[in-house]
């Protein structure tokens, strides 16, 4: 089983990345509803936080775990893996090399929130892989709770999203990273506003295939499906809302019942 953690509802893209590439894995989510955002709490915060929800997934069966949320990502990764002593994933290396596969100038653009962008972890990846690349990074901080809050299609998110993408359009980049896995549900909004000659990166894609290729190489009987009849999605949340089920079913197109996780 695979267990994938965020700090609210963004995961869930990478989910239904899993779901396409892995048609026979079981997955269990959990997205700290209660806790969210992360992208303004301090690294051993999120350190803490993460430990705690891969524990829980450890606790529903999964035995390999993705980090969907960047920040987790940024500042929680190492932790988790010295910890578990298992397979586990993060988002900011596939995206970081699916960034530089696509850019044509070597300028790259990275969006998320304030805590992914201090961390320095897309530009330190993209560094590595390039060291001519040129990395403009800005925090766009309210685009997360205004996910969250379903605010998807207001004219307000699109305002928002015009004055972030300003200073990125100035610098002339070529390639986007969508920095945050709340972001790709803001596609469009955000490829009418950067312009649409800038190659959008959402390292969903990017870490689902890396999982596959992953299980591919090196299967594992604990990963498969267990039951033909079972559930292949379980989704938990530390706090229940209407509007994470409405904005769950616009993501996964489809509706999945969420059960309450106490951590």
């Amino acid at each position: 089983m695979i267990g994938v953690f965020d700090s609210g509802i963004g995961g869930l893209t990478v989910v239904k990345a899993l779901l396409e590439k892995l048609p026979d894995r079981e997955i269990v989510y959990l997205g700290d509803t209660a806790r969210t955002p992360y992208g303004n709490k301090s690294a051993g915060t999120i350190i803490k936080y993460s430990l705690n929800n891969t524990q829980f997934l450890l606790d529903k069966g999964a035995r390999l775990i993705v980090i969907a949320c960047n920040t987790a990502s940024s500042y929680a990764f190492e932790a988790v893996r010295d910890r578990y002593q298992l397979p586990v994933f993060e988002v900011i290396g596939p995206g970081a090399r699916r960034a530089v596969q696509r850019s044509r100038k070597m300028r790259i653009g990275v969006i998320g929130t304030r805590a992914t962008i201090d961390s320095g972890g897309y530009e330190m990846a993209i560094k590595r892989l390039e060291p001519r690349s040129r990395v403009i990074s800005t925090p766009c901080p309210l685009l997360v709770p205004l996910v969250e809050e379903g605010w998807i299609g207001k004219p307000e998110t699109a305002m928002i999203v015009r004055k972030y993408m300003h200073p990125l359009k100035t610098r002339q980049i070529d390639t986007l990273i969508l920095g945050c896995t709340h972001y790709p549900v803001l596609h469009e909004i955000i490829q009418r506003k950067i312009g649409k000659n800038v190659a959008l990166v959402d390292s969903a894609d990017a870490i689902a295939e890396e999982v596959n290729d992953y299980i591919d190489a090196s299967p594992q009987p604990e990963l498969l499906r267990t039951g033909a009849n079972e559930e292949r999605l379980k989704i938990f949340v530390t706090d229940t809302a209407k509007q994470f089920k409405k904005t769950a079913h616009l993501i996964l197109g489809r509706r999945v019942p969420i059960e309450h996780a106490d951590l």
